[in-house]
């Protein structure tokens, strides 16, 4: 075997954070710190396979304290908007940016008052002309033979949300005690015991 789809997918990796706006990037972040820091708390929301992405994402600002919630893009549009409260970032994944469900969560977000960001592959697409605050990832092909399975989009996906969390982490001087009172089960639980308090 020559592990050609693994030596594929880190290559798109790379590509991603060669083509990555690391303004964009900084902005995202200092968006989320505000509304953070003035009480509001952070909303990320998709559909499919970008669904597990956002509660991975969300599960790491949960176990560092901060206040974070998934919204499943079909639910919202049935009373699960209620959980949307002025003063919270909304971040929106969208590969293609035309899912029609995504567009009109839109319509009905931007009612709100809320900062909206849209993490997509498609800066040309419908919400990408309609979302002012977005980031654009870079993806040359999904490695599958048909170029179809959301595959490397995810996993770009989990990267940057997963590196914005841990840099919302560093910026807040997040101390190791609050994921330790948060985190207190499994193999984890059992290391942080035996940590002393930083």
């Amino acid at each position: 075997m020559n592990h050609y789809h693994l030596k594929k997918q880190l290559i798109a990796l790379e590509k991603i954070e060669e083509n990555i706006d690391y303004d964009t990037l900084d902005t995202l972040i200092e968006d989320m710190l505000v509304t953070i820091n003035t009480g509001g708390k952070i909303i990320a929301t998709a559909l499919g396979k970008n669904v597990p992405i956002c509660e991975k994402f969300i599960g790491t600002l949960n176990s560092l304290g901060i206040n974070g919630h998934f919204l499943h893009t079909n639910s919202a549009i049935h009373g699960d908007l209620g959980v949307v409260k002025d003063n919270d970032l909304v971040i929106m994944l969208t590969k293609s940016g035309e899912t029609s469900e995504s567009i009109y969560l839109y319509e009905q977000l931007k009612k709100r008052k809320i900062k909206l960001w849209l993490l997509t592959y498609n800066g040309n697409s419908t919400l990408g002309k309609k979302i002012a605050n977005k980031l654009v990832l870079f993806l040359e092909h999904e490695g599958d033979k048909w170029n179809l399975v959301p595959n490397n989009s995810s996993i770009g996906y989990l990267l940057v949300l997963q590196a914005v969390a841990m840099e919302i982490t560093d910026r807040l001087d997040i101390k190791l005690e609050v994921f330790k009172q948060n985190h207190p089960g499994g193999y984890i639980g059992k290391v942080l015991e035996t940590k002393r308090r930083v």
